[in-house]
């Protein structure tokens, strides 16, 4: 394990260097390469045996940063949805009335949450989910109407068990 842990403290900084690129910011940069060390040692074993290492482990940094870009982007857009702002730092009241539109946005029932996450989240069109349901354009959009006003609703406090849908196709 020796020849490892030197392999490892050579590449450090040169992975470390790398990870600041990727995030301009030296503490979450820090992060990230523990978490890619980690994924690393993790995976050992599907490691090519004569791969190269550093090559390997740069790919799993990126991979990692990836990854929690597409989670941060995912999480900016719920909070902008839920909050109805779109600000790169959310202060604590935002940060508490997205927690609460979140525990809202749970007790919707499985089909609401979904539509609400494709259209409102992940930016489909009514076309997209509706081929998706494979229901009419119109369907998706009373639907997506009803989830729309059970999240109000819950987010008001004015209601305690989301209203049950009849499925048409």
């Amino acid at each position: 394990m020796t020849e490892l842990d030197d392999a490892l403290r050579e590449l450090l900084p040169r992975l470390r260097r790398f990870a600041v690129s990727l995030t301009r910011e030296p503490s979450s940069a820090d992060d990230l390469v523990q978490n890619a060390l980690e994924k690393a040692l993790a995976g050992w074993g599907q490691k090519r045996e004569h791969g190269d290492l550093r090559a390997w482990l740069f790919a799993i940094l990126y991979r990692q940063f990836v990854d929690g870009h597409r989670r941060s982007r995912r999480y900016a857009r719920m909070l902008e949805f839920f909050t109805g702002r779109d600000d790169a730092q959310p202060s604590t009241e935002r940060s508490v009335l997205a927690q609460s539109a979140l525990q809202a946005f749970d007790k919707l029932t499985a089909e609401q949450r979904a539509l609400l996450f494709w259209v409102s989240i992940e930016g489909l069109s009514y076309k997209e989910v509706a081929a998706i349901l494979e229901v009419p354009v119109g369907t998706v959009m009373s639907r997506l109407s009803r989830a729309r006003q059970a999240l109000r609703q819950f987010s008001d406090g004015e209601i305690v068990a989301s209203p049950i849908l009849r499925i048409l196709k």
